[in-house]
């Protein structure tokens, strides 16, 4: 797919918009791609740019540069979110919208993000890592190290996937082989966690480009309809999880959940937006469960409700993203 010019009105800022990628979250990528357009398409020279579930662009990627002023990512999940696609521009000296690629293959990366956000106070479900090759090569001393470490039920997800893609509920020990199993066929490593019961929230984070201007947006509450926690379908369905911004909670719970997402998204060196989730389990303890460096920008996605809540409409929300990403390529300049 070539680009695609939705105005002709060259004083216009050149906005080109990436989407797609070799995800599973492919088609989410699309749904908010199809929003920023009709967000922006009267304020932008927009440009929109699809990448192939092969991870091929439609030519030769330097010449982005040739057609746009800054690419704005609405990709999640490998590639899109990983550092990947971050890394080719930053390599060509292209502007663009999110974190840079360090930050963002960080906090993909579900193990390593929580052990960052552990060393600076925060609290994170003890969790272990267990690769594709060390289950090939020892099956068992990964069990025998889950059932010593970690109580039941157990969560089992993949390492760097998003979207709740192959998560697993494991409430039985000797069920425990077999999801892991159905989880690795999402995944190359995953991590196996205690299940952590308790209240789910989330609360997104801007800034303008530096660290200083970091700011929390309004904190959202995920109630699930059907399922025990935020799955896929309770993500995307018409009749998902009720989302209820801001929470109805004690005030001084919505600032602990504000001043965590901001400490999360400084703490891993996120640039223009953030969105931190986290559940405040049955004992009390708020714990960090991952955070998203390119939060979903479409009709249900939680990152724009917060927004909403403290006055930011979607179009405002989308500028103050693309100028974000300005100031933060000058300021590594």
């Amino acid at each position: 797919m070539a680009f695609v010019h939705h105005s002709k009105k060259s004083h216009k800022l050149r906005v080109a918009i990436l989407m797609g990628g070799p995800s599973h979250e492919h088609d989410v990528s699309l749904s908010s791609a199809r929003n920023v357009m009709q967000a922006l398409k009267d304020r932008y020279a927009l440009q929109t740019i699809l990448i192939g579930k092969g991870g091929e662009w439609p030519f030769p990627y330097e010449d982005i540069k040739q057609n746009a002023d800054v690419a704005f990512i609405a990709m999640h999940g490998t590639y899109g979110e990983d550092g990947t696609v971050q890394s080719i521009l930053q390599n060509i000296g292209m502007p663009y919208t999110g974190s840079n690629a360090l930050s963002s293959a960080i906090a993909m990366n579900k193990f390593l993000s929580l052990r960052f956000l552990g060393d600076v106070g925060i609290r994170v479900p003890r969790s272990i890592l267990i690769t594709r090759s060390d289950w090939r090569a020892d099956p068992k001393k990964i069990t025998n190290t889950i059932h010593q470490y970690l109580h039941y039920p157990i969560i089992i997800k993949p390492n760097a996937l998003g979207s709740s893609v192959g998560i697993e509920i494991v409430a039985n020990p000797n069920d425990l082989n077999h999801h892991i199993l159905k989880s690795f066929e999402h995944a190359r490593d995953l991590i196996a966690q205690s299940y952590i019961d308790g209240r789910e929230f989330t609360c997104g984070v801007l800034d303008h480009g530096t660290e200083e201007s970091t700011y929390p947006l309004l904190p959202t509450e995920i109630i699930p309809r059907r399922s025990r926690f935020f799955d896929y379908a309770e993500k995307y369905s018409h009749d998902g999880a009720l989302e209820v911004t801001p929470p109805n909670i004690p005030e001084n719970w919505i600032r602990e959940l504000r001043r965590t997402a901001l400490l999360a998204h400084k703490s891993l060196g996120c640039r223009g937006m953030s969105r931190t989730d986290m559940i405040l389990g049955s004992d009390g303890v708020l714990y960090v469960l991952e955070v998203n460096t390119i939060p979903g920008l479409t009709d249900k996605s939680l990152l724009p409700k917060g927004a909403a809540a403290i006055g930011i409409d979607f179009p405002e929300l989308l500028d103050r993203i693309i100028n974000a990403s300005f100031l933060s390529f000058l300021h590594k300049k």
